[in-house]
């Protein structure tokens, strides 16, 4: 495929959106512990670590507790890395002085910041939803929300529109870097596998989907802690995520910045392969059926 073909808005932002689902599908396990670790009680901490989370969560709710929230991110996925994807593709194309120019790693990652800016306003609310599902306990009694519907309708009925968005600042302020570091180190390391970009192949692409899947992480991981702790915790717990920073250094200290870090890690690699073999393989897909789009 070519460089030309990449940048097509309508094909990044479909092939985007399956990719994502992949994302989803893949990872949902593994980012149900990662919030279950980041949230639990650092004076009585419910679980000793990952793998200890994950046989609670089998042993209490079964195997379907580890796809806990899942419903609100697969909705609301696929427009999100539309977006994302589309966001990128846009960033390239305002830097580029020609059709196919090459760019440096800074307007990479430029191109990849706008693309985090442009989904959080999908991907807050989604977060906020998924947060509240997947800190839920099956074993002390029936849970408070039924599905993502029933979070939405209780959080507008305690605090209107805002408790939905609650976290946005602290979601764009990890989303922002992090596809930053996401999608320039995904584009760096398919060049150097594969100067000639007009053959891709599958090895190349899981590898370096995987490596900006833990590129993106890396980054991620601070700011994710302090947005998932303000959006999961009940309402009035916290200000925002500079209060919820300032309490975590006072109680737990810089160490709770990476809570919930071996999940993330080790589901960052084959989710974000996921991804991007699936937008790599539905790109191709277009390019075959709608050529000239």
């Amino acid at each position: 495929m070519s460089e030309q073909q990449r940048q097509s808005e309508f094909k990044n932002t479909v092939a985007g959106g399956f990719g994502g689902i992949c994302v989803v599908v893949s990872g949902q396990p593994f980012d149900t512990v990662k919030v279950r670790l980041q949230t639990q009680s650092a004076t009585n901490p419910l679980y000793k670590g990952a793998w200890d989370c994950v046989k609670q969560t089998v042993s209490k709710e079964g195997a379907k507790g580890l796809y806990k929230g899942m419903g609100a991110p697969l909705v609301g996925v696929a427009p999100i890395f539309a977006l994302s994807f589309a966001g990128f593709g846009i960033g390239k194309k305002l830097q580029q002085k020609e059709d196919g120019e090459e760019l440096g790693v800074v307007e990479l990652a430029a191109a990849g910041a706008l693309s985090g800016l442009m989904s959080t306003v999908i991907m807050a609310p989604g977060e906020r939803i998924k947060c509240v599902l997947q800190v839920q306990q099956a074993s002390t009694g029936p849970p408070k929300y039924s599905g993502p519907i029933d979070v939405v309708k209780s959080l507008y009925k305690e605090a209107g529109i805002k408790s939905i968005f609650r976290g946005s600042a602290a979601t764009a302020m990890r989303d922002v870097p992090a596809s930053a570091a996401y999608f320039a180190s995904y584009e760096l390391i398919q060049r150097a596998l594969s100067p000639d970009r007009s053959s891709l192949s599958v090895g190349n692409t899981i590898l370096a989907g995987g490596m900006a899947g833990i590129c993106n992480w890396l980054v991620a991981i601070p700011p994710d802690v302090l947005k998932s702790r303000l959006q999961a915790a009940p309402e009035g717990t916290y200000t925002g995520a500079t209060d919820v920073f300032r309490k975590l250094m006072k109680n737990e200290g810089p160490r709770a910045l990476y809570k919930g870090a071996v999940p993330v890690l080790l589901r960052a690699f084959p989710a974000n392969a996921c991804c991007f073999l699936g937008y790599e393989v539905a790109m191709y897909g277009l390019n075959r059926v709608v050529p000239d789009w």
